[in-house]
């Protein structure tokens, strides 16, 4: 009798990530292979836009695959209409492997809704269940992933395995934004990477310079988690309006506001890795509050990406912090990204009435909320904030 693990996923595009979870269930289970099975239509999500289509999915994986001892792939899914549900698979594959072990293998979020799948009581009797967390995982999230796990024993009378195993930090909507940037070396074999060249996947290869707005929006929002669009929209939005009222360029401050977010949803390793790509210094300060440094990393994919010119990059490399003597595109686009409408804090509604009288008013008060929030939190203070709210005080004093 064999031990066979089966896993499944959209794998859009299959990484790194997907390699390790694989080589570490197979150690941690001793099992004799893994049959990877991708997904056709995911029932739990709308595939992104420009996912290949699965045929090239299937291919790229494949390349993946080469290099794990013991992987297979089976296409059993694409082969199938309608929706690819978890049920269906391990049903077929228990009527072909009856007298071996299957272990389902799924990722940490998938396990968590495993009471919410199809016929989670059927994959039970077909397959023993296996999930995994890091060791560097806070004592609250395992303590989530073994609560999961008894509920599931009792409703299900699955057979459950926890797991702790290495994990490779990524996700495939990550490495398909570090593509669009450029910058996705370190998360795809080599074999997949060319694939995806070759065949032009996933934008790559495509000019995304001097785009038209409606197209420059639609690319940008693309790459924004979907809970920061409304912040984004309404951030150029805002900008535009501003501008309109000051006398700066209304195009150029829509598209330092559709743009300025968007490195904000990278985590740590994919910031750093975009520092190192493109040039940027970064301080010990930055490295270890690597959310500070999506002002500079937007910046570059804004200039080096999208094509903007110097005025755009400027702005955006300074929305999050300000600076001393800064121009009015760039105290616009820093008040709108403080004040736009979906923003709900004390002295929200004083700053935007001060923005329509007086942009310098509104822009110090800006400083100076900020520079109390930090105080209040036991934060340390960011030097070009307090040099920014030093100048403008000295500016207004000789006015």
């Amino acid at each position: 009798m064999g031990k066979i693990g089966v896993y499944g996923g959209s794998f859009n595009p299959p990484h790194k990530g997907h390699a390790l979870a694989v080589q570490e269930m197979m150690r941690a289970l001793a099992l004799d292979r893994v049959i990877l099975v991708p997904a056709s239509v995911p029932p739990h999500k709308t595939l992104p836009a420009l996912s290949p289509p699965p045929q090239a999915r299937l291919e790229l994986l494949r390349r993946m695959a080469e290099d794990i001892p013991g992987a297979e792939i089976d296409d059993l899914e694409l082969r199938r209409e309608g929706p690819s549900y978890t049920v269906d698979t391990v049903r077929a594959l228990r009527a072909r492997y009856p007298e071996d072990r299957l272990y389902l293998l799924m990722g940490t979020d998938m396990f968590l809704s495993f009471g919410q799948w199809r016929a989670p009581e059927e994959i039970c009797r077909c397959a023993a269940i296996v999930t995994a967390h890091r060791a560097a995982d806070p004592p609250a999230a395992c303590r989530k992933l073994e609560e999961q796990a008894a509920r599931v024993r009792e409703r299900f009378g699955a057979e459950v395995t926890v797991l702790q195993n290495h994990v490779f930090e990524a996700s495939s909507t990550e490495v398909r934004r570090m593509l669009r940037f450029q910058c996705a070396e370190a998360y795809l074999a080599p074999k997949v990477l060319a694939c995806i060249r070759e065949q032009g996947l996933y934008g790559v290869g495509e000019c995304l310079c001097g785009l038209p707005f409606p197209q420059l929006r639609d690319a940008s929002l693309a790459l924004h988690d979907p809970k920061r669009v409304p912040h984004v929209a309404g951030c150029c939005a805002t900008a535009a309006r501003l501008a309109r009222r000051w006398g700066a360029d209304e195009a150029l401050a829509a598209r330092c506001g559709i743009l300025h977010d968007v490195t904000k949803a990278l985590g740590r390793t994919a910031q750093l890795l975009l520092c190192e790509k493109y040039g940027i210094m970064t301080s010990e300060f930055e490295k270890a509050h690597y959310k500070l440094l999506h002002s500079k990393t937007g910046a570059v994919i804004a200039r080096r990406i999208f094509g903007e010119c110097d005025a755009v990059y400027e702005a955006i490399y300074w929305h999050t912090t300000g600076k001393a003597d800064m121009t009015v595109l760039e105290k616009i686009l820093y008040l709108a990204d403080y004040m736009e409408p979906n923003r709900d804090f004390d002295g929200v509604e004083k700053l935007r009435a001060l923005a329509e009288t007086d942009l310098d008013a509104a822009l110090l008060c800006g400083f100076e909320m900020s520079i109390e929030l930090l105080k209040s939190e036991g934060k340390p203070l960011d030097r070009y904030t307090v040099e920014a709210r030093d100048f403008l005080v000295g500016e207004r004093t000789k006015a």
